[in-house]
């Protein structure tokens, strides 16, 4: 391979790297936020505000279900970075 082909191999890699910490950024930040409604739904559940609780429970179900499929995202991305890891380096993980 030429070391022009490795350059660009090498910015590939890097390129996959960065979506996939963004991703990872999101995964964070959702779940920091299901972890916020969970809390106010406990201190609903406290106060005994029906209402209340059964629109955030929604929400917390939405939130799990966008979370489920950003996971899924991460998932493919680091297939991805280790396929061309291997694709760059001929190490095999």
């Amino acid at each position: 391979m030429t070391v022009q082909g490795v350059m660009m191999m090498l910015d590939r890699f890097d390129v996959l790297v960065k979506e996939q910490m963004k991703t990872m950024e999101k995964l964070l930040l959702l779940q920091q936020e299901i972890e916020r409604c969970q809390q106010i739904e406990k201190e609903l559940k406290e106060h005994q505000d029906i209402a209340g609780m059964e629109s955030l429970e929604n929400e917390i179900n939405e939130m799990k279900k966008k979370l489920k499929d950003i996971q899924k995202v991460f998932e493919a991305q680091t297939d991805e970075v280790i396929r061309t890891y291997q694709e760059q380096t001929g190490v095999k993980l």
